[in-house]
């Protein structure tokens, strides 16, 4: 089994694949980087979403004259927004070994980029055109180059570049290493192929296809701070049965699966760091039902044979196409119908419209879910589970008190007693079910903020916080439990009303806040 650890690769390159969430190598990551660590020019037929920045974007950081400040690697890029794409992404691997890279494109300033260039850049990354223009104003020396990449040529061929790429490759030293990655090699870029590129090594990846059509597959937009909250609200509202949520790292499924379980769901992680016993006994309690959600990465739940998944959850999308699969896979499942739900933070639409276009799909937008949603939704469950029970037939002592006590009270009034005493469980009603059982003292109501020690945030700092945001008086917040990355605050129904229609204004220590009534444990 390939690994990136049997790339040979440096310690700080490793470090950087591991904080990023690369768990192994992609297929295409797999047959090129040993052919660019070995120096061989290389054309990679590969659609976009399947891992292939990385799969040069390692080599040329590993291939690195880490002492000199010159440009030793160029990549061209057909657009602006891949450019920066390309450029964050050689960032997060250079992370730890200190390297300079720098991306140049039409739409920002000259002086910016000159200056940027000035201070030392190791690696550019570039827009055809701007690269040219850089070229001739003499701001850009590409005499040190020895790495050259052409990424998605197809595209820089139909966008009209091929004239300002031969021009570029032109101003790079003969003795170089040359990379093509491509879609499609028409016939235009096979015969730049055979100019430029010294026996090039012809690696092509065709991607799976997705073959689940039952599977109902939707995102949400949402920003990282609100994931947490946002992904509690969606659970609410599909009331899955059982679920599957993947994350890109191992750190990642630990702090989710806290945050989960401090938020009253009975949910269990499963990564690289369980033994066997650990991971049987996760998948014992998994599969018995005795949890309700399963988070993990995606070698770890790589294998298991796990029935009647209702729904699998991308907390974080995977690094390529494939993974994307094989994770939603796990749902609809003999036949079954099942839902795949991706969390997209703005910045990874690119990544979604790559991702919908290998796949012939498009993945259906859906608002986030209110808190009003969420409450709807569980009135209706109320609803069906009362319709039910009446369809079973209600036992003849239940009929005689509610006939006793219709002698005296509205038939309506009788039922919605019933109704509350059945939520309410017993407890005291002086707590407002408007927000639900809480796990709050009586008369109070347990609300979850995203701030915990992590944060540095004292009982003091969050008093002050509400009561200056929400306008409430500090004297009236009762408990606070600070955890690692979150705290629970009770507080009387009143003061959470005001909190929640000014929640946009509430700061603690520097930061915005969102606050949600908590679910019991």
């Amino acid at each position: 089994m390939t690994t990136f650890e049997s790339m040979g690769l440096s310690p700080a390159i490793l470090k950087a694949l591991q904080s990023m969430g690369f768990e192994e190598p992609s297929p295409i990551q797999k047959r090129t980087i040993p052919l660019i660590l070995e120096g061989r020019d290389l054309i990679g037929q590969a659609q976009t979403g399947t891992g292939k920045t990385a799969a040069f974007g390692v080599p040329i950081v590993e291939r690195l004259d880490h002492r000199s400040r010159r440009v030793q690697a160029l990549v061209l890029a057909p657009t602006r927004e891949l450019a920066i794409q390309v450029s964050e992404e050689i960032t997060k691997i250079g992370k730890f070994a200190g390297v300079k890279v720098v991306p140049i494109y039409g739409g920002q300033s000259y002086d910016r980029q000159i200056r940027a260039l000035e201070h030392g850049a190791q690696v550019v990354i570039g827009t055809p055109g701007r690269v040219m223009d850089h070229i001739r104003r003499g701001t850009l020396k590409l005499d040190h180059v020895k790495m050259m990449v052409l990424d998605e040529a197809d595209e820089m061929l139909d966008m009209g570049f091929i004239e300002d790429v031969e021009f570029i490759l032109q101003n790079v030293p003969e003795e170089r290493q040359t990379m093509l990655f491509s879609a499609t090699v028409p016939d235009p870029i096979a015969k730049l192929s055979r100019r430029y590129l010294t026996d090039p090594i012809h690696v092509n990846i065709s991607p799976e296809r997705l073959t689940v059509p039952l599977i109902d597959q939707v995102y949400y937009e949402v920003r990282e701070y609100e994931k947490l909250d946002a992904l509690t609200r969606i659970l609410d509202m599909e009331g899955a049965d059982r679920t599957i949520i993947f994350c890109r790292t191992k750190k990642r499924v630990d702090e989710l699966t806290e945050g989960l379980q401090a938020r009253g769901y009975t949910a269990e992680a499963i990564h690289g760091d369980l033994n066997q016993v650990q991971r049987n006994r996760v998948m014992k309690r998994f599969k018995d039902g005795g949890s309700e959600i399963l988070v993990a990465t995606d070698v770890a739940a790589r294998g298991l044979d796990i029935e009647h998944v209702s729904h699998v959850i991308n907390y974080d999308l995977p690094q390529d196409t494939e993974s994307y699969v094989h994770r939603i896979g796990r749902t609809g499942r003999a036949g079954r119908t099942g839902t795949a739900i991706s969390l997209i933070h703005p910045k990874e639409f690119r990544q979604l419209r790559q991702m919908e276009r290998v796949l012939h799909t498009r993945l259906q937008r859906r608002p986030l879910p209110t808190m009003a949603d969420v409450a709807e939704k569980q009135r209706e469950a109320l609803k069906e589970r009362l319709a039910d029970e009446i369809q079973r037939g209600v036992l003849p002592a239940y009929q005689e008190l509610v006939m006793q006590l219709a002698e005296e009270y509205d038939s309506v009034d009788i039922a919605a007693a019933a109704i509350r005493l059945m939520v309410d469980k017993g407890r005291d009603t002086a707590q407002d079910t408007e927000f639900g059982e809480t796990g709050a003292e009586p008369g109070m109501v347990r609300m979850f903020l995203n701030l915990g020690r992590m944060d540095r945030v004292t009982p003091a700092d969050i008093v002050r916080g509400l009561a200056e945001g929400a306008g409430i008086q500090g004297s009236v917040i009762g408990l606070i439990d600070i955890y690692d990355r979150f705290t629970f605050v009770e507080m009387p129904k009143d003061a959470v009303k005001k909190v929640l229609q000014n929640v946009g204004s509430i700061v603690i220590r520097g930061k915005s806040v969102n606050l949600e009534p908590a679910r019991p444990r």
